[in-house]
């Protein structure tokens, strides 16, 4: 008889039972996903976020289940980003770039898919645009994010980009 076959779920869950970490660093990061290969990245990096487990910055990726968290993650790779090139680390501020831009592609398919509402493609759409602005001039864009939330509470917009007023 062959060998049960474990999910994904399970295994981290194991895996984070064994190690009982208060948050998932870079390192733990990397030690996971050889452990727990070939369970892929971007599959591992969901099913971690689920944990409620706090991430770091570059293990969390950019959140795209609503404008709150978009935001949040978004500084906090810019902030990564200004930081690793202060340092000279190209290596650590293309990191940031690749999951920004990996992000993007998502939002733009989502954008693209007609079998996406209207309301979650205007939504994708306005975080396409955070995150092309980000790919442009990630030193920018904390400034520019609080501006364009500004400009879009004055117009009765939400940051959707629906013409609804905030409660």
């Amino acid at each position: 008889m062959g060998r049960k076959r474990t999910s994904a779920r399970d295994r981290l869950a194991e895996w984070l039972a064994a190690r009982q970490p208060d948050h998932i660093s870079e390192t733990l990061w990397e030690e996971m996903r050889a452990a727990l290969a070939p369970i892929p990245e971007d599959r591992l990096r969901r099913l971690l976020r689920e944990t409620g487990l706090p991430l770091a910055p570059l293990v969390e990726g950019v959140r795209q289940d609503s404008t709150e968290e978009a935001a949040r993650t978004l500084i906090a790779l810019a902030r990564e980003y200004r930081a690793a090139t202060a340092r000279g680390d190209m290596q650590r501020a293309l990191a940031c770039r690749k999951l920004v831009m990996a992000a993007k592609d998502r939002a733009r398919w989502a954008v693209g898919n007609p079998r996406v509402s209207e309301e979650k493609r205007r939504a994708k759409k306005e975080l396409l645009l955070w995150m092309l602005t980000w790919l442009e001039n990630p030193a920018v864009f904390e400034p520019w994010l609080s501006l364009r939330r500004t400009v879009l509470q004055e117009a009765g917009m939400r940051d959707t980009g629906t013409q609804e007023p905030d409660p």
